[in-house]
């Protein structure tokens, strides 16, 4: 085989997968917002969760795209472990549809009197401004790309005559002489190329080939499709490389999910394939042998991947259990997880009310134990321990971020339902709170960034500097403590005059510290550069205070009054 032949082979496979590519990332950007919306909200049980993942795929044409989706939700705390698994096996079987489709127009149809129109067709519509028509041009574009890539393999395939070609007829029937072992190797070969194409797709697509043209039996196609099984799982293992623990055990479930299939396949394998195989040819008993060879292997690929939902489904539990003894929590790790607000609205919208109630109160505690933390982080000394309380102060602030959101957006969905006059106003004080949650928890983090700063200087504040800083941390954390207990406070037990109050103290409090700290820099007591970071820390307080009484004013619906 010539350089110049082999270079034609990987180019036909580049343009394949990029075809691919382009048509998965057009059809995110037609539905993804809508898919991600399901996602999140349609996984109320293991049998939503895996309708859910199923047609996701189905719909993107990339389970990749799913998986990496699923491990970056559990990652921000909107699935549990226990959704995120049953998405995942749905994901395996909605994959299968690629399989299909190109087994389907690939093999069956002849393309190549469409694919030249379809670009036709889709290069108006690309040059397109709405975004709509662009997207949608860029699938068309996208699947022309893959069928043509698909085509070209097939031809240089052929001109290459592997079937007949007596290096490869050698390796295979050499193969086939150690029996099960040629299972097993070919097994390895296709989790080897799919973990480096880091496309299953792309594999299926040359298996079909291989298979249709003669180069490999049925068998030796199968096991290279059981090896795509598992190496496709390590995309969404590297995915989760860098995420948190909850996300690392979503990722391993897959791979236990497809390894444990791979196994039981195994020990049934001729029976299972050769079942397969009986129902394909009485389905289509007309089809040529090169055609039905690829529908038997989309048809394996298809029954492997339900079968094995079939009898795991009822396993999440103890996948669960297995993969979180795997796979312990780093012992500064805090994981983001919505703990009342779990997939979709209740059956009613006021008592979906409720449970965002109980969102809003944890999301008050979480910001008062981010304040605790900047607290700390002003007395770290030791460099290993500020930069881990420091990165930890960066993920609260990251979760505030996502809480605030996703508590909005559910309240959003809530608002759509039937509700009362009073149940509408209690949203649109609900939505404020949330919104000035966010904003205590960005304070806090600006805190951090000026401690931070601060830290990274050759100098330190003096010792009246800090007496003035605690006693404004310490008003501070009295605002945070009382605004906690009026969040809790579901009788009106607490006097919201308090949180006003504490207030008043911390704005005189500033005022008085703003004026001094001009007379302390002036009579040198400390450089003009402390005495920034200083009254950072004193107006990041103040201002902090004032988000307080917002969040006070919103659940009480008293207002301030001003002095």
């Amino acid at each position: 085989m010539s350089i110049f032949v082999f270079l034609k082979l990987i180019g036909s496979l580049a343009l394949l997968m990029y075809g691919m590519k382009t048509m998965s990332e057009a059809l995110q950007k037609l539905t993804g917002g809508h898919l991600r919306h399901i996602l999140g909200a349609m996984t109320t049980n293991r049998f939503t969760g895996l309708l859910t993942g199923t047609f996701v795929t189905a719909s993107v044409q990339s389970s990749t795209a799913t998986t990496v989706m699923t491990v970056s939700f559990v990652n921000a705390g909107l699935l549990t472990l226990g959704q995120a698994i049953s998405v995942i096996m749905g994901a395996n079987i909605g994959t299968t549809v690629t399989a299909w489709i190109m087994s389907v127009f690939g093999f069956q149809i002849d393309m190549n009197n469409l694919i030249f129109p379809l670009f036709a067709l889709a290069v108006p519509l690309i040059f397109s401004n709405k975004s709509q028509k662009k997207s949608f041009g860029e699938f068309i574009f996208g699947f022309s790309f893959m069928f043509l890539g698909l085509t070209t393999l097939r031809e240089n395939a052929m001109h290459m005559d592997l079937e007949h070609n007596a290096a490869v007829i050698s390796f295979i029937t050499s193969c086939k002489e150690w029996g099960f072992l040629s299972i097993l190797l070919f097994l390895l070969i296709g989790g080897v190329i799919t973990m480096c194409a880091q496309s299953s797709a792309a594999v299926m697509a040359i298996t079909l080939i291989l298979c249709s043209s003669g180069v490999l039996d049925l068998y030796l196609g199968i096991a290279l499709v059981m090896g795509e099984n598992i190496g496709t799982t390590v995309t969404s293992n590297i995915a989760a490389l860098t995420a948190n623990a909850q996300a690392r055990r979503a990722a391993l479930a897959h791979f236990i999910f497809n390894m444990f299939g791979v196994v039981w396949i195994l020990c049934i394998f001729h029976p299972f394939v050769d079942m397969v195989s009986g129902m394909i040819d009485r389905i289509f008993p007309e089809g040529s042998p090169e055609v039905a060879v690829t529908y038997k292997l989309s048809a394996f690929h298809t029954a492997f991947n339900i079968c094995n939902v079939l009898i795991l489904i009822w396993f999440i539990k103890p996948i669960e259990r297995v993969v979180c003894w795997v796979i312990k929590p780093k012992e500064d790790e805090e994981e983001f997880r919505l703990r009342f607000i779990t997939g979709g609205m209740l059956s009613t919208a006021e008592l979906s009310i409720v449970q965002a109630r109980k969102e809003i109160n944890l999301f008050a505690e979480r910001t008062r134990r981010m304040f605790g933390m900047v607290r700390d982080l002003l007395h770290t000394t030791n460099e290993n321990d500020f930069n881990k309380l420091f990165s930890r102060i960066e993920k609260y602030e990251n979760i505030s971020d996502n809480m605030e959101l996703e508590i909005a957006n559910y309240l959003n969905e809530v608002s759509e339902g039937r509700l009362s006059s009073e149940s509408k106003l209690k949203i649109r004080a609900m939505l404020r709170e949330v919104t000035e949650l966010e904003s205590i928890g960005d304070s806090c983090y600006h805190l951090a960034r000026t401690i931070n700063h601060k830290f990274r200087g050759n100098e330190d504040f003096t010792e009246k500097q800090y007496d003035h800083i605690h006693q404004m941390l310490q008003l501070t954390d009295d605002a945070l403590r009382q605004m906690v207990s009026l969040e809790e406070d579901e009788y009106h037990l607490v006097d919201p005059n308090k949180s006003f109050n504490i207030e008043n103290e911390i704005n005189n409090y500033r005022n008085q510290l703003k004026n001094q700290n001009v007379l302390d820099v002036n009579n040198k007591e400390y450089n003009y550069q402390m005495g920034v970071h200083y009254m950072d820390i004193i107006s990041e307080c103040e201002k902090l205070g004032d988000y307080v009484v917002n969040v006070v004013e919103a659940r009480t619906d008293i207002k301030e009054k001003k002095i």
